[in-house]
């Protein structure tokens, strides 16, 4: 679960898809698409910019066509860009989950099952990492 800014605008990434709530979860609309279908790290920025990690499903969890991505939205699920640079392209098997993923500001951090640990500066635009050799990561935090 992710909230925005607004308290009645709240985001989820789950089994079943991306879903947003704009009435403080009275309501839920799916707003997924493409890759940003399942997964479990989600972050929000206002009641229209969220950040997710895809995954492939619940029966194979790993990055979606072997390619570690974040999908971004800035006008509320109605589409979805592919964040990759600087991410691995290629026989990449990472996964994040729920607490992997957060955001203070323009910076995102994530970390993976794989000991992968991942810093954007630009909201997602680009990516360094800043470590493979951890055990799994299963939560990050920002200070």
């Amino acid at each position: 679960m992710a909230f925005s800014s607004d308290p009645d605008v709240m985001w989820q990434q789950n089994h079943c898809g991306v879903w947003k709530s704009v009435d403080a979860g009275r309501n839920w609309t799916e707003v997924s698409a493409g890759p940003a279908s399942f997964g479990f790290g989600i972050v929000a920025d206002g009641p229209d910019t969220a950040w997710v990690v895809p995954a492939i499903s619940d029966e194979e969890r790993r990055a979606v066509d072997t390619r570690m991505r974040v999908c971004r939205t800035e006008d509320g699920g109605a589409t979805w860009q592919d964040l990759t640079a600087g991410l691995p392209q290629e026989v990449c098997f990472d996964l994040v989950y729920r607490h992997a993923l957060a955001r203070r500001g323009d910076t995102l951090v994530m970390g993976s099952t794989t000991g992968n640990v991942w810093v954007s500066n630009d909201r997602g635009d680009s990516w360094r990492v800043l470590t493979h050799h951890l055990a799994p990561v299963y939560s990050v935090e920002l200070a």
